[in-house]
Formats: C-alpha cells, sequence, structure tokens
C-alpha cells in the first residue's frame, strides 16, 4: 500500500486527507497594521492621474500651477507663472512652476510639498482650485518613486527676507516630509549678492527678474513667491491632453494670468494677460442643512461647543435663523434648549428628517466667483481664433447643498488645427507621436478633427490607411502637409469641446464627464449643425463650459471628469441652448445674406441684357433703364448690406439683437472670398436642419415670377 493511503474495513484503500493548517488569532493579529494614506496612494497611483508617463507630467505641472494661481489670488496678485520643461533623460523630464505669488512660511514648507492630504482648502466652503490637498505632494512622490530625486522648493516671502531651500522627500510608510539638505533643517539664502553666489553655487533654479515692460525699461525684481522642480519619469507629447494644450487652456480661463512656457526643446511661449483685474475673493460659508448627511450631522454634534440645541444650529449651518432652528426643533420634538451633547442617534435621526421637511433658503452665492461673460469673450478670443463668440452664465444654483455656478462660452468659424501648423511641427509631432496609423494621429493629435476629416486629408494625401506615422518618407510628409492645409475639413470636423471646474482644464476622461454627455444629448440640429444622434455636433466649434462651486462632485481623485447630478446637467443644458440660439440667430442671418448676395450677382448678370432690350424696344435710354433696374436689384436683395458694429449687432437694432454676450469678428475680403470657395453652405453642410424656414426663399422667388 503506497504511503498516503489507509485501510478500511472492507480492504479497500483510501486517500488520507492532509491535516488543515489552523492559523491562530495571534499569528493573524501579528499581520496586522495601519498603513498611511500616501502609502495606499503609492500603489494606486493611478487613482491620483498618475497611471502612465505622459498623464504623469501634465498631472504635476496641472497640480503645480493650480496652486500658485490659487496662492496669487487669495493673496491679491496678478498672477505671473513661469513653467519649464527640461529632458534630463530618455524618459526622465524636470518639470519646474515657480510664481510671483506671497511665498511660503519656512515651517509650513515640508508639511506642503511633503504630506498628503495637508492644506487648508479641505475644510473650508468656498471656490478653489485645490480642494483634497492631495495634489502636489502626490506629484512628488511619483517623482521620487520613478527617479529617487527629492523634491526642490525655493520660497521666498519679501524683497529683503531670506530665501528657504528645501530637498525633501515623503516617508510613505508615516506620511511625514524628510528633509534631506541642510542637516534636516533646509537652506536659508539670504538677500543680496551673498545669496546670489549661494544660488549660483548650488545651482538652484530661481528666476529673478520680471520681463522689462518696454524694451528701455529696467526690469522689477521678483520680491516672493515659489518654485518646486521635481525629476520624474514622464514622457512629452504634444496634442490631446498635452502641457501645451493645458496652459493654453488654463490661459483662457484665467485672463488675469500671463504665463511663460519653456517646452524641452528650448522654445518660450508667453500667454499674456488680457485683463487687469483680479476675480472677487470668493466668501467662506458654512455648510447648508441640506448637504448634510446624518453620519455628519451626529459627528458635528460631537465636535460643536455649543451649549443648546438652537445655538448649534443657528452657528454650524448657513441660512438657519433662529426662527427657522425653532420650526426644526419643533418638527423634531426637541426642545431647543436641550444641551447638544445629550443627543444620540435616535434624536438625531428625528433632527436630520426634520431639517429635510424644513423649507430652507438656498446658501449664499458669494462663496463662488464666475468667470463672466465678458471675462470669457476674451480669454476665448485671445486663443481660439473664430468669426463669432457667444457667452452665457446661469443664475446660481444648489445640489446637495452646495452652491455652483454654470457658464458656457462658444466660438465659431475659423481655420482647424491642422492648417495652422508648420511643416517642422509637423514632422516633430509625427516623431513624438505613439499612434499606429495617420488616421489615428490626425484624430488624436489635433482637436475638434473627426474621422470623416481624417479621411478626407489622407485622400487628398493619397497615403494609405495603414501608414505608420513614424514611417513616412520626406516625400510623404511633404503631401500629407499639402493636403492637411489645402483640403477643406470644415463638414468633417467635429465639436471641439474645453471642460472647466473651478477655472481649471479637465483633459482626460471626457465620456465618463457630466459636462461632455450633456453636450451631445442637446439638440444642436435647431441651431444650425449637423449631428448624428448621441454624438457631438460637427461644425468649425469651440464650446467652453465651466462649473463653479464650492465642491466640485468630481468622479474620483484625479479631477478628471465631473459627476452627473441631475441639477448640474439641467443647468448646463439651459446655458448650452443660450449660446445656441445666438449661433442659430448669426448662422441663419449670415445664410440669409449670403442668398442675398448671390441674388444680386444673378441680378447685376442680366441687367445689361436687359436693359439693352428695353432700349431696342421703346427707344428709351439704356443708362437710365439700367440705373432704375439695378435700384430694384438693391431694394430686392437690401439684406445683402446689413452692417454690424464691433459687438456684431446690426446698426439698426430691429435687424438683429442678439441679447447681450455676443462678439462677431469681421473678415476682410479675402477671407470671405475664401469661405466662399471652400467651404460649403450651411444647408449642403446640415441637410434640411440648416435650411431656412419654410416659404422664405420661395417667397423671394415668387415675387420675382409675378414682375415677370
Amino acid at each position: 500500500m503506497s504511503e498516503g493511503a489507509t485501510s478500511t474495513a472492507n480492504g479497500t484503500a483510501t486517500k488520507k486527507k492532509p491535516a488543515k493548517r489552523r492559523a491562530t488569532a495571534e499569528s493573524m493579529a501579528k499581520k496586522q497594521r495601519e498603513i498611511s494614506v500616501s502609502e495606499f496612494f503609492a500603489k494606486n497611483r493611478h487613482m491620483l492621474g498618475f497611471d502612465n508617463p505622459r498623464k504623469a507630467l501634465l498631472t504635476t505641472i496641472k497640480e503645480a500651477v493650480d496652486n500658485s494661481l490659487d496662492a496669487c489670488e487669495e493673496a491679491g496678485i496678478l498672477p505671473e507663472i513661469w513653467v519649464h520643461i527640461q529632458q534630463m533623460g530618455e524618459s526622465r523630464y524636470q518639470a519646474a512652476v515657480q510664481d510671483n505669488g506671497p511665498g511660503i512660511l519656512k515651517k509650513q514648507i515640508p508639511l506642503i510639498f511633503g504630506k498628503l492630504l495637508y492644506g487648508s482648502k479641505f475644510h473650508r466652503l468656498r471656490m478653489s482650485r485645490g480642494q483634497q490637498g492631495i495634489g502636489i505632494s502626490a506629484a512628488g512622490m511619483y517623482a521620487i518613486l520613478t527617479t529617487g530625486k527629492p523634491i526642490k522648493i525655493v520660497s521666498k516671502t519679501g524683497l529683503r527676507k531670506d530665501a528657504h531651500y528645501y530637498e525633501l522627500r515623503i516617508d510613505t510608510k508615516v506620511n511625514k516630509p524628510e528633509i534631506l539638505n541642510g542637516k534636516g533643517n533646509g537652506l536659508d539664502i539670504p538677500y543680496g549678492e551673498r545669496g546670489d553666489k549661494i544660488i549660483q553655487d548650488e545651482g538652484i533654479e530661481w528666476v529673478t527678474h520680471f520681463d522689462p515692460e518696454t524694451p528701455d525699461a529696467a526690469p522689477k525684481p521678483i520680491a516672493h513667491g515659489t518654485r518646486v522642480s521635481l525629476e520624474l519619469e514622464a514622457k512629452y507629447q504634444r496634442g490631446k491632453g498635452s502641457v501645451d494644450e493645458y496652459l493654453e487652456q488654463t490661459a483662457i480661463a484665467n485672463p488675469h494670468v500671463t504665463l511663460h512656457y519653456t517646452d524641452p526643446s528650448g522654445v518660450t511661449k508667453t500667454y499674456r494677460r488680457s485683463s487687469e483685474i483680479l476675480p472677487p475673493e470668493a466668501t467662506e460659508i458654512k455648510p447648508h442643512p441640506y448637504g448634510v448627511e446624518l453620519g455628519r450631522l451626529v459627528s458635528m454634534c460631537k465636535e460643536s461647543t455649543e451649549s443648546s440645541l438652537s445655538g448649534f444650529l443657528t452657528n454650524s449651518f448657513s441660512r438657519v435663523s433662529p426662527s427657522i432652528a425653532k420650526q426644526i426643533c419643533d418638527k423634531a420634538k426637541l426642545s431647543t434648549r436641550m444641551r447638544v451633547k445629550r443627543i444620540d442617534r435616535d434624536h438625531a435621526e428625528h433632527l436630520y428628517a426634520a431639517i429635510q421637511e424644513t423649507k430652507i433658503s438656498n446658501p449664499t452665492t458669494d462663496c463662488i466667483v464666475p468667470i463672466g461673460e465678458e471675462q470669457l469673450l476674451k480669454g476665448l478670443h485671445s486663443v481660439v481664433p473664430a468669426e463669432f463668440y457667444a457667452a452665457a452664465t446661469r443664475p446660481p444654483a444648489v445640489y446637495r447643498g452646495n452652491p455652483f455656478q454654470i457658464e458656457v462660452a462658444l466660438a465659431y468659424g475659423g481655420n482647424v488645427e491642422t492648417q495652422k501648423i508648420t511643416k517642422d511641427l509637423l514632422k516633430e509631432l509625427l516623431y513624438e507621436t505613439d499612434a499606429r496609423t495617420v488616421r489615428q494621429f490626425l484624430i488624436l493629435t489635433f482637436n475638434g478633427l473627426g474621422p470623416d476629416a481624417a479621411d478626407k486629408i489622407l485622400k487628398g494625401s493619397k497615403l494609405g490607411t495603414r501608414k505608420s506615422p513614424n514611417k513616412l518618407k520626406p516625400k510623404e510628409v511633404d503631401t500629407l502637409f499639402e493636403a492637411m492645409q489645402s483640403v477643406n475639413v470644415n463638414e468633417g470636423q467635429s465639436m471641439n469641446v474645453y471642460r472647466y471646474a473651478n477655472r481649471v482644464p479637465l483633459q482626460f476622461q471626457h465620456g465618463d464627464c457630466a459636462i461632455t454627455k450633456t453636450i451631445a444629448q442637446t439638440n444642436w440640429r435647431s441651431y444650425g449643425l449637423s449631428q448624428s444622434r448621441g454624438n457631438l455636433p460637427s461644425g468649425p466649434v469651440t464650446i467652453m463650459v465651466h462649473i463653479a462651486s464650492v465642491w466640485v462632485p468630481f468622479t474620483n481623485q484625479a479631477k478628471e471628469a465631473v459627476a452627473s447630478y441631475d441639477e448640474i446637467q439641467k443647468e448646463m443644458r439651459l446655458a448650452l441652448q443660450t449660446v445656441g440660439r445666438k449661433l442659430g440667430m448669426f448662422l441663419r442671418r449670415r445664410m440669409k445674406v449670403k442668398q442675398q448676395a448671390d441674388r444680386r450677382t444673378i441680378f447685376r448678370r442680366y441687367l445689361g441684357e436687359v436693359a439693352q432690350a428695353v432700349s431696342d424696344i421703346n427707344g428709351a435710354d439704356k443708362e437710365v433703364v439700367y440705373e432704375q433696374l439695378l435700384e430694384v436689384a438693391r431694394k430686392k436683395t437690401a439684406e445683402a448690406d446689413m452692417v454690424l458694429d464691433e459687438s456684431g449687432k446690426a446698426i439698426d437694432p430691429s435687424e438683429a439683437n442678439y441679447g447681450g454676450g455676443v462678439l462677431i469678428v469681421d473678415k476682410d475680403e479675402d477671407e470671405l472670398l475664401a469661405d466662399l470657395i471652400n467651404r460649403p453652405t450651411e444647408a449642403e453642410a446640415n441637410g434640411s436642419a440648416a435650411k431656412p424656414a419654410d416659404g422664405e426663399q420661395s417667397e423671394l422667388f415668387d415675387e420675382e415670377d409675378e414682375e415677370d
């Protein structure tokens, strides 16, 4: 009998079951340990937006720039920000961001940059770019994990005050900063020549002066500010979801900011501020009763220092007066004088139910600061070249007790991005891309370029659909460039969407965002654009949607998409419809003007022959008859002479009234001629959706028939 078998009474052999391993409670307890928040996110970096090298570089720049903007605005300083990306190796980049903000106190620097969930924004109900206190410290943690290089910070609080320089890393086991320089105390850099020598000897990077305002002016020294520098494993690539696109969109939503950007190739681009006015400072508010859940209410009762229930309600919540507090207490069948410390879970449950049944005013809205229609038009016009701009700001609304406000801006017309680039830039983009085919490269690199437009360019260049962008020969690159410049892709162009939350561009997870979903669900065909059901509309359109709130409901910690709350989507839909109506008015009027201009051209073509025939029949003066006929043609096609003022309104208010929030850019004759040659009419592009109202065109020609 083999080993491991036993014999039974009837002589049959059965296999012996192995003994079960039993873990004792003591041995299991030894394996249990507390993990810190930084240790958790170190293993789950994808939750913070560091799931691939390209996205990691963008997230790092985004978090640093957001912090700089918040710091400057809170201190009442017009922001000036320097962004510098430098390639250090094949897959390593150094990202540095400096601002002219108020600077950071010495003792706070290690905690802000070396400790996750440390900050002042999480506890305050007011509009700000950051919310959780994770961003920049998470970027530093990612940099240390991928390269081992420390975070470098320089901060200065005044012109003649010492600057403080730290090199630090995060101890993920305990979520605490570890200072590596100055024997654990950092380095103090004195003001003056001695400090300049220390900066030079230590190789510390610091922009010392602003750009001179005029060529003859002396540059002003930077009195205060902060610079953070990180070396991380990353990938730099232009196009959609790139640092370049993020900074461009940041300039749109923040027209009061000047951005100096130096890319890895050493090219510097400056986005100058178009407004010298800082946004008003948002006011901090208390939580609204409707936005507090039962568990949070229990915690607030335990933490409160108020003696009575009435005092707790009036001093802990917004919009709760003594009379409202009494109504809540009466409905909960609790005394207004009841001691807060005596409130147990049953009392809290009755109190919570009473709050939901009591009518309480919406919270105040001075805690949010919208961009404003005028600034939206300025920002969009400074970055997106177009011929028609419209903007709309909705009144404040509330979701879960949190105030929010929706703004939408739209730009129509202008050249697509494929027609803006140079041949050298195209070669760089082809070299950088990781797209497998040229078609995929076109769609992924250029905003608003849909599959149909990409196919048109490929057909014009006579390149195969399976061609690899990295393997194109010089002649093929030239052919592709010529096709990108010459092929009219307006008809196949899809809407370009810019999404913002508290003035911050959202670059990824477009499909999961409530903004994208609401735009796709809006019926744009009624406003003159072509659209297939459930998709974004087609046309040379850029749309920008901004949500401003004390607490933006992001779908994850990476802050890349807005959650789909019914109240938020309703406000978005109303704002989109507002700018859509203005666009529809513009397109219909432009179509009508074009129709009348075409009609006048036809008249002029035959008026000479008609005048000659009348002269031959009755002997009338040919020139007099021609002038009379020309005057009749002018009257019948008067809309071709419609004149608009600089804001886009007709000189006669009855002719065009967009209701404000509109900017129309005049085109010169060459551009108008190019439009007539290359761009299809709205009726051709959109089918029946963009045709004039029934009876408009037929009436004109019926009148002609009657005259004939």
